[in-house]
């Protein structure tokens, strides 16, 4: 794990492949925040599994930690793109703790993923939010420039 800055007592830190009791806690915290047992902890993955995923330069796990404590956390993804040399930077997941929340941690993540952006060679960091989430909306709103969209699940077998 490396340290990536630190805003109102949470030190950022990105996670690296010694970091998986951690990411299971990030996994904890996603669980709680999103309401989704079944996706976050109903299959953990494997040690093993989630060190290769750590270990990916590609995959980037962010925990605002309070001692011990993960009162935040963000996954985000490098995409490579096709169209030209460089990158995007797709937040998957992004949650505060029910307890820390407007308390800046959430815009401390995103200026810690920042640095990694720029690394990878990122044009851009972009993150989807349901419109019915209007803490999120009003987070991306001030961070970035909003797009509407469509977005479309697509099963892998017709």
């Amino acid at each position: 794990m490396t340290a990536a800055g630190s805003h109102s007592g949470a030190a950022v830190i990105r996670i690296g492949p010694d970091g998986v009791a951690t990411m299971r806690a990030v996994n904890a915290l996603f669980a709680e925040v999103f309401d989704d047992l079944q996706s976050y902890a109903g299959l953990p993955p494997s040690d093993g599994y989630l060190t290769d995923l750590l270990a990916d330069p590609r995959f980037i796990a962010l925990a605002a930690l309070e001692g011990d404590r993960v009162v935040g956390a963000l996954a985000a993804y490098e995409l490579r793109k096709f169209e030209q040399q460089r990158s995007e930077i797709y937040i998957y997941d992004l949650a505060v703790a029910a307890d820390r929340r407007r308390q800046g941690i959430a815009t401390a993540l995103i200026d810690a993923l920042r640095p990694v952006a720029i690394a990878a060679g990122a044009w851009v960091i972009y993150v989807q939010a349901d419109l019915e989430d209007e803490p999120a909306v009003a987070l991306y709103t001030r961070l970035g420039a909003r797009e509407d969209v469509l977005h479309f699940d697509i099963a892998p077998r017709a």
